[in-house]
């Protein structure tokens, strides 16, 4: 990560709780803990996003796939 700047929030102070005792316990920083936990989260919602747009997206016939394939040498 390039520049860092300070986030506060107000969370339940029983996540806050178990996050410090899950680090502790772990052996990690609650700022890497934290800024990892955004990160997967922010990509999980990319993730689905991409699966609804794949959604909507025309098929082909499995037969077809493999002509192709086989066509292509790669079966």
């Amino acid at each position: 990560m390039s520049d860092q700047v300070q986030l506060g929030t107000r969370i339940d102070a029983r996540i806050k709780e178990a996050v410090e005792k899950f680090c502790r316990a772990k052996g990690l920083k609650m700022n890497h803990f934290i800024e990892r936990a955004l990160l997967d989260r922010l990509e999980e919602i990319e993730d689905l996003e991409d699966v609804r747009r794949l959604r909507t997206e025309p098929t082909r016939p499995l037969a077809d796939v493999l002509r192709d394939l086989k066509r292509d040498g790669l079966l």
